[in-house]
């Protein structure tokens, strides 16, 4: 199984790519913290910018890019089920008298 020299350059670039966009995203959220943002959007705004980092791992450094349907099925499933994990405590606690913040 053999590459050609521009195939391996092209991959290259990518992955360097993301790296970059990585160390962006990362320095963002240094940034983000210095706001000193209200809790409720400092963590909603930290988890957006750890989504994306998170998708651009698992898509490029994991090759999710270029699976099949089925393991994309799965990983779907996945995320409606971690969403809807991270918000039992806010629904269960949103009828409730007291508050939490």
């Amino acid at each position: 199984m053999s590459h050609s020299i521009e195939e391996i350059n092209k991959h290259v670039r990518v992955y360097i790519g993301v790296f970059v966009t990585l160390a962006f995203l990362t320095v963002v959220t240094v940034g983000v913290s210095y706001l000193h943002l209200p809790v409720v959007p400092a963590i909603i705004l930290a988890l957006f910018i750890a989504s994306i980092k998170a998708t651009l791992v698992a898509l490029y450094f994991m090759h999710l890019i270029t699976e099949k349907k089925l393991i994309w099925t799965v990983l779907w499933v996945t995320v409606v089920c971690s969403i809807g994990l991270f918000l039992l405590p806010v629904l269960t606690t949103m009828g409730s008298s007291r508050s939490q913040f």
